[in-house]
């Protein structure tokens, strides 16, 4: 078996001692953070659970602030993920204090000028090699219109299902319609 093959079945999420590097990254992101905008951003809890294609995750969630880590991809990309999914992450949570999350988007102006001010490059997005990385894949969904078959997340499924959204094909511009 090649070695490359041999590295990705044995890819191990990181440990406590990187984990911990990546915790001071983070709070020391913040630290700059409190000088540049001379405002105080609390500490807020930082997890390492994420798995699939994200390599963090800044959310709210009933009112709580976190930030989540995929230790997959700090794994294999150690490096680019401190000098860049750190201090992205970060970015994201400093835009939602200064400005709201509801006032902005996600990887707007607001974002970029926090990034750069944070001394990183504001890019929206890694391209990492996910081989050998566990990645969630989201259940597909089977919908037609008047020209065409459409596969739809789960959560496009959802909102159409409950009512929340309706969907139409960009090509002819019918409504589509779940197959079942």
């Amino acid at each position: 078996m090649a070695e490359s093959s041999l590295h990705a079945l044995s890819l191990q999420p990181i440990g406590e001692r990187q984990q911990q590097q990546v915790l001071r990254a983070t709070y020391d992101c913040l630290r700059r953070a409190r000088e540049i905008y001379r405002r105080e951003f609390a500490v807020i809890p930082v997890t390492f659970d994420l798995c699939g294609r994200a390599a963090g995750m800044y959310r709210v969630c009933g009112g709580r602030r976190s930030i989540r880590y995929n230790p997959y991809l700090f794994a294999k990309y150690f490096a680019d993920s401190l000098s860049a999914t750190v201090p992205h992450e970060v970015a994201h949570y400093v835009t939602d204090i200064l400005y709201g999350m509801r006032n902005i988007r996600p990887h707007g102006l607001e974002w970029r000028a926090v990034m750069c001010s944070l001394g990183a490059e504001p890019r929206a997005t890694g391209r990492y090699d996910l081989a050998g990385v566990p990645v969630r894949r989201q259940r597909r969904y089977t919908y037609r219109c008047g020209c065409t078959t459409h596969l739809l997340s789960a959560c496009r499924h959802n909102r159409l299902h409950s009512g929340k959204a309706r969907y139409h094909c960009r090509l002819c511009g019918t409504p589509i319609v779940y197959q079942g």
